[in-house]
């Protein structure tokens, strides 16, 4: 049985402009490495369509907000870089990736560790398997700083992280990986 520790992983979590296809306003990259969370990455983006109301609304980033980012051309060599590594992790990890590939283009994705397909599956019988009902019901919030708030990339990838450690700590990782055939989430999240 193999150790979850012995791989190194990108927790990620990305917020959109809530356009058709979403394009990225932010994205963050928490590192685990041998078991521990690294210093979480940053980034806020310039999209090449404007933040809609809605999408304002849930993560609380404006179209001024960017104005002044950068595009994400200009940060995708260091995106690159952060995400090299065995695994990547992400609530709902279908919509994270799907954006990061059809930014990054050919980038090769590694492994992915779902937290919302694990803790269906790991925590049986919970109310719900949003990210914040398991922070709070998990006490996954706790010490974050202030400036932090839900819905936003880092504070979601940091939770994300913490979560994912909570469930990887039980299991070995061929247990993390034994999803049932096709793995698949009942809802379907979008990106904003």
């Amino acid at each position: 049985m193999s150790d979850w520790t012995t791989l190194r992983y990108a927790v990620v979590d990305v917020e959109g402009n809530g356009q058709r296809p979403p394009d990225l306003v932010e994205l963050a990259v928490v590192p685990i490495v041998g078991g521990v969370i690294q210093e979480p990455l940053n980034w806020m983006v310039r999209p090449g369509q404007p933040i809609t109301p809605m999408a304002r609304r849930i993560h609380g980033i404006s179209n001024e907000d960017v104005d002044g980012a950068d595009t994400f051309n200009d940060v995708a060599d260091s995106v690159r870089q952060a995400l090299d590594v065995d695994a990547l992790v992400a609530h709902a990890a279908h919509v994270d990736v799907g954006v990061l590939q059809r930014k990054l283009g050919d980038w090769d994705c590694p492994e992915i560790f779902d937290t919302l397909k694990l803790a269906r599956r790991l925590l049986p019988d919970r109310d719900s398997y949003k990210l914040g009902a398991l922070a709070e019901a998990l006490s996954l919030v706790g010490a974050l700083p202030s400036r932090l708030k839900p819905h936003r990339a880092e504070y979601d990838a940091i939770v994300c992280a913490r979560l994912f450690m909570y469930l990887a700590g039980r299991h070995s990782l061929e247990e993390l990986r034994d999803l049932p055939p096709g793995g698949t989430s009942d809802e379907a999240p979008a990106l904003f």
